[in-house]
């Protein structure tokens, strides 16, 4: 029996990074969650679970906090829809409520840190290695597993 894998982003270089998984994505029984915009709809031609989250930036300081809410109740919505064993992520701020929702429901999150970063953290890279909300976190970089020395060294995924 097929694992349910929910693969999750935000939109941009994230999605772009989780998109390599392509093969992973449709050899599993997976769901595609990433953000609301113009250029993901096509998403739906070329996947069959896409399931969108509202687009949000920190830019926007006044509309962030009510979409990040809304998120998190849509986050929950698809997590009982979907009931993912795996969810795994490039990141950003559109993961963390479902990798929050998955870590207290017993999914397994695999946690990819972003390929842009070399010798810096990133903010949600940094919160889930510290808070533990990753099982397995995995960097693109050798050089990274100095700043994330309980990290799995992965590879590129390009």
């Amino acid at each position: 029996m097929k694992k349910n894998i929910m693969f999750i982003s935000s939109t941009g270089g994230h999605l772009t990074e989780l998109l390599e998984l392509d093969k992973i994505i449709k050899n599993s029984n997976y769901s595609l969650i990433t953000e609301n915009t113009k250029s993901n709809k096509k998403l739906k031609k070329r996947y069959k679970n896409v399931d969108f989250l509202l687009y949000g930036t920190k830019d926007h300081k006044l509309s962030y906090p009510f979409k990040l809410l809304a998120n998190c109740f849509l986050s929950l919505y698809y997590y009982f829809k979907y009931h993912p064993d795996y969810i795994i992520t490039t990141g950003a701020h559109t993961a963390g409520p479902m990798c929050c929702l998955g870590k207290i429901f017993g999914s397994k999150i695999i946690y990819i840190e972003t390929f842009a970063n070399i010798n810096s953290k990133t903010i949600t890279g940094m919160l889930f290695y510290k808070l533990h909300l990753a099982d397995l976190f995995i960097v693109q970089w050798q050089e990274m597993l100095e700043l994330y020395p309980k990290a799995t060294f992965g590879g590129w995924i390009f």
